[in-house]
């Protein structure tokens, strides 16, 4: 957005409410294989909280994903999710067996690190796409991609 929509009260409100929405939406990435939630709500939540902050500033916004560091974002939690997987195919199991992961662990405690590791990379790839999809929804140029 080139134009910001807060006022006072709104602004004061997303400085107070961002900390605690992103330290919600690591949480929710955290622990998503031991209770509801995972990857795809907690990147929600981190894109929510960069766009909260887009819509109150404006492009003035002074933290937040520029377009170009969401598409690699975006990119970066697709590979992430995909070196997980295939690391499994090359220790000889199949694609995204997380036992198989050569880790000085047990064999449940390498599952739970595999299993943190899809998450993350879940999570990375949901906050740049729909970073990104506010962005062309709201006109923001194409030339600062």
């Amino acid at each position: 957005m080139s134009t910001q929509f807060g006022t006072t009260v709104l602004d004061a409100v997303s400085r107070l409410i961002t900390p605690f929405m992103l330290m919600f939406g690591a949480y929710v990435v955290i622990h998503g294989h031991y209770s509801p939630g995972g990857g795809f709500q907690g990147g929600v939540i981190f894109a929510v909280a960069v766009i909260l902050a887009r819509l109150v500033h404006g492009r003035d916004a002074r933290w937040g994903l520029r377009p170009r560091i969401a598409l690699g974002l975006a990119c970066a939690g697709a590979g992430l999710y995909m070196a997980i997987g295939f690391l499994g195919l090359l220790f000889q199991g199949n694609f995204l067996d997380y036992g198989m992961l050569p880790l000085p662990l047990k064999v449940t405690e390498v599952r739970a690190v595999g299993t943190l590791g899809i998450e993350i990379g879940v999570a990375l790839a949901v906050t740049g796409v729909l970073t990104l999809i506010f962005d062309a929804l709201a006109g923001m140029p194409d030339e600062e991609i």
